[in-house]
C-alpha cells in the first residue's frame, strides 16, 4: 500500500466558470466513484506544461475510472482573463474539464503553495494525497492501481465516461505560431505550434507556400508529410559556413518533444540531431543514455523544453534556451555534442559569472555583434544579458525586471520599468533591442545607450516571436492568439506608456516571529530514503526581502529548520530535494529518484500568527 496522508474530505470545487464541459458545472457529488486527480497549474508555468504532458497517457489509459480536473490559478495578471485561459486550454491540448480559479478560492481550499500541485482524490471524496512539482505520473500509476482494486472491491468504484466535452475544432493556416525566421529567398519559416508543425509562407506573412510536418503530435524523423513534432518553437537558420559538415539548413527547438530538429530546406526532411526524447529530471542519474541502436553523441542527453536556439560566433556554436531546467545549453553539431552552459537550475533572477546565475524560464534569445547575447527570462519577466569574453567565460546581468513575482507595464528608466512574461528579443537596426513583452500584449524598446524603455505597439494578441523585415523598415511580430503575422513600423523610438506595477496576489500566510518549517517527503512506493552516498535530503530558504529571515538561512540536509523572522511581509524561498531509490535489497541495481521542488510562499510576520509551516515533497 502507498503511503497516503489520514484521509480528509475533500472541500468543493468553486471558481469563476468551467471550461471543456459543454458549459455544466461540475461538482464534487458529480465525481463521486470516481478517481479525481485536481491539477492546480497556471498556463505560464514550464512544470505545469510538463505536468499537462506527463498526464496525458494516464488519462487516456484510466479514462473509465480517473477524471482529472485542471484547477487554473494565475500567476500573472494577463492569466486572469478568461478569453486567456480559453486559448491556453486550446493551445495546449487540456483534454479534461478545467476549472477557472483566478481569485485562488479552491487554490487556498486545497492549501496549495506551489505551482504545479497535484492532489488524488478517492472514489468517496477523501483526499488521500498532494504532491508539488513534477515527475509523479509513475507514483499516481501505482497509486492509482491501488485504489481501483480497493474500491471496486468496496464496490464504490464506478467506471464510466467522464465530463470532458471537447471543444470544436480550429481552422485556419496557423494556429499559435511562436516564432518565425527569414529563409534565403525571402519567404518566412513559422514554427506553428498548434499545428505540430512548420508553415513556409511567403514574404507577405499569409500565403501558405508549403508545410513541414504531418501536423500530428509525435517525434518521427523522415520527409516532410511523414515528420512529426510537439509544439516547435524556436528556429534558427544555418549559417552557410556550417553546411560543410551537416545536412540541414534550420535547428528547430522541438519543445514538447525536449528535442533539437535538424530542416533540409530543399525537401523538407526532418531529422533529430540532439535529445534523447526524456525529460531532463534535476538531479537524476540516467540524464544521459547509453549508446544503443546507432543513436550517440549529442542524441544521448536529456533535455527539457528548448524554447530557442541561436547561433553564437563568439562560442562557435548554438545557443539553447533551455527553459525546462532554467538554464543555457550549447550545441555544437561539429562535435556532436550538447552540454549545459549556464544556469544553476535554480529558478530567478541572479546576476553574475553565467555558471552561478539563475534564469527563470529563458525563452528568447538575440545575439548582437559584440558577442552580446539577450534573453527574455519569462519568469522573471526580465530582458537579461550574456556577455561572452572568450569561449564559454561570461557574465549574466539584468537589463529589465525586478524578481518573479514583480511585474506590469511601466517605461522609463531600465531601472524601474516593468515588463509581463515576455517570450522574445530582437537586436533592432539601431542597436536597440525590442521585446515581445507577451503578456502585456506589447513590443517594447530597450535602449543599452540610454537605458530607457518605450513601447513600440500596444494591443496585441501574446506577442511571442520577432523579426527585422523590409530592409529594416518593420518588425514582423508572431501574435500567438491571433494566429497571424503583423507588421509593426520602426519608424520612431516608442513611446512612454505606464500601464502600473504589480505583484503575483497569492494568500498571505500569517505566521509568528518564531516558525518551525518542515519539509514532508514521501519517498515513491516502493522507494527508501537513499544515503549510500552522503545525506539523502538538502533544504535552502531565504527570502525576499532578506531584512525578513534573521535566523534560518541557507542550506543544510535536515527536513526541519526553526526560522526567526523579522516583522513585515515579503516572500519565503524554500527549496527542497530527497533523494531515494528502491527498498527491495534484492536488487543489484536499485531504480534512484531525486525529488526537487520550489516554494515562493508569501507570508506577513506578527504576533498571532502560526508557528508551524508544512511543506508535501512527493517522491
Amino acid at each position: 500500500m502507498s503511503n497516503r496522508i489520514p484521509r480528509v474530505r475533500a472541500s468543493e470545487l468553486v471558481g469563476r466558470g468551467w471550461l471543456n464541459t459543454g458549459g455544466h458545472e461540475i461538482s464534487l457529488a458529480d465525481l463521486r466513484g470516481k478517481i479525481v486527480i485536481l491539477d492546480f497549474w497556471t498556463f505560464c508555468c514550464i512544470n505545469c506544461l510538463h505536468v499537462l504532458d506527463e498526464l496525458r497517457e494516464l488519462e487516456e489509459r484510466h479514462r473509465d475510472t480517473v477524471v482529472i480536473v485542471g484547477v487554473h490559478s494565475p500567476k500573472f495578471v494577463h492569466e486572469a482573463d478568461p478569453d486567456a485561459l480559453v486559448a491556453a486550454v486550446e493551445r495546449y491540448g487540456v483534454a479534461h474539464p478545467v476549472l477557472d480559479d483566478p481569485e485562488l478560492v479552491t487554490w487556498s481550499a486545497y492549501t496549495a503553495r506551489a505551482w504545479p500541485t497535484l492532489v488524488v482524490i478517492d472514489p468517496e471524496g477523501y483526499i488521500v494525497a498532494q504532491m508539488a512539482g513534477e515527475g509523479h505520473a509513475t507514483s499516481l500509476e501505482v497509486l492509482i492501481r491501488e485504489l481501483i482494486a480497493e474500491h471496486d472491491a468496496k464496490g464504490t468504484l464506478h467506471a464510466g465516461d467522464g465530463l470532458y466535452v471537447a471543444p470544436a475544432a480550429p481552422s485556419g493556416t496557423m494556429r499559435f505560431p511562436a516564432k518565425v525566421i527569414e529563409l534565403p529567398g525571402g519567404n518566412l519559416l513559422v514554427a506553428d505550434a498548434g499545428h505540430h508543425s512548420l508553415a513556409e509562407l511567403e514574404p507577405d506573412g499569409e500565403t501558405l507556400v508549403r508545410r513541414i510536418g504531418s501536423g500530428e503530435r509525435g517525434a518521427a524523423d523522415g520527409a516532410a508529410h511523414v515528420a512529426q513534432f510537439n509544439e516547435p518553437n524556436g528556429l534558427c537558420l544555418v549559417p552557410d559556413e556550417l553546411r560543410a559538415w551537416q545536412d540541414f539548413d534550420v535547428l528547430v527547438a522541438d519543445t514538447v518533444n525536449h528535442l533539437l530538429r535538424g530542416v533540409r530546406l530543399s525537401d523538407g526532411h526532418v531529422t533529430t540531431v540532439a535529445g534523447s526524447g526524456r525529460p531532463y529530471r534535476v538531479g537524476a542519474p540516467d540524464n544521459v543514455d547509453e549508446p544503443h541502436d546507432g543513436v550517440s553523441g549529442a542524441r544521448l542527453p536529456n533535455l527539457s523544453s528548448p524554447w530557442d536556439v541561436a547561433w553564437v560566433p563568439r562560442i562557435g556554436g548554438f545557443l539553447v534556451a533551455m527553459a525546462g531546467t532554467h538554464t543555457l545549453w550549447e550545441f555544437d553539431d561539429k562535435q556532436d555534442q550538447i552540454s549545459h552552459v549556464g544556469g544553476t537550475m535554480n529558478e530567478g533572477l541572479v546576476n553574475g559569472e553565467i555558471r552561478q546565475a539563475w534564469f527563470a524560464q529563458p525563452s528568447g534569445l538575440a545575439p548582437d555583434d559584440d558577442g552580446r547575447v539577450w534573453i527574455a527570462d519569462a519568469e522573471t519577466s526580465a530582458l537579461r544579458l550574456v556577455h561572452f569574453s572568450g569561449g564559454f567565460d561570461a557574465d549574466v546581468s539584468t537589463a529589465v525586471g525586478q524578481g518573479l513575482f514583480e511585474f506590469g507595464h511601466v517605461d522609463g528608466p531600465a531601472v524601474d520599468a516593468l515588463l509581463q512574461h515576455p517570450l522574445d528579443v530582437c537586436v533592432l537596426p539601431d542597436s536597440s533591442v525590442a521585446i515581445a513583452d507577451t503578456y502585456n500584449g506589447a513590443v517594447r524598446r530597450y535602449d543599452p545607450a540610454t537605458k530607457q524603455v518605450t513601447t513600440l505597439a500596444r494591443d496585441l494578441a501574446e506577442p511571442s516571436g520577432l523579426l527585422v523585415v523590409d530592409g529594416g523598415a518593420h518588425l514582423l511580430v508572431v501574435e500567438s492568439t491571433a494566429h497571424r503575422l503583423t507588421r509593426v513600423p520602426l519608424g520612431d523610438a516608442g513611446r512612454a506608456h505606464d500601464g502600473g506595477a504589480h505583484r503575483t496576489q497569492r494568500p498571505v500566510t500569517e505566521v509568528g516571529p518564531h516558525l518551525e518549517l518542515s519539509v514532508r517527503f514521501t519517498p515513491a512506493p516502493g522507494q527508501k530514503l537513499d544515503d549510500r552516498f552522503g545525506p539523502s535530503t538538502q533544504v535552502s530558504v531565504s527570502a525576499t526581502p532578506t531584512s525578513l529571515l534573521r535566523e534560518g538561512v541557507g542550506t543544510a540536509t535536515d527536513l526541519t529548520r526553526t526560522l526567526t523572522l523579522g516583522p513585515g511581509e515579503g516572500v519565503l524561498h524554500v527549496s527542497a530535494r530527497a533523494a531515494s531509490c528502491d527498498a527491495d535489497p534484492a536488487v543489484e541495481f536499485p531504480a534512484c529518484h531525486l525529488a526537487q521542488q520550489d516554494w515562493g510562499i508569501p507570508v506577513r510576520v506578527g504576533a498571532d500568527g502560526v508557528a508551524e509551516l508544512s511543506l508535501p515533497l512527493f517522491g
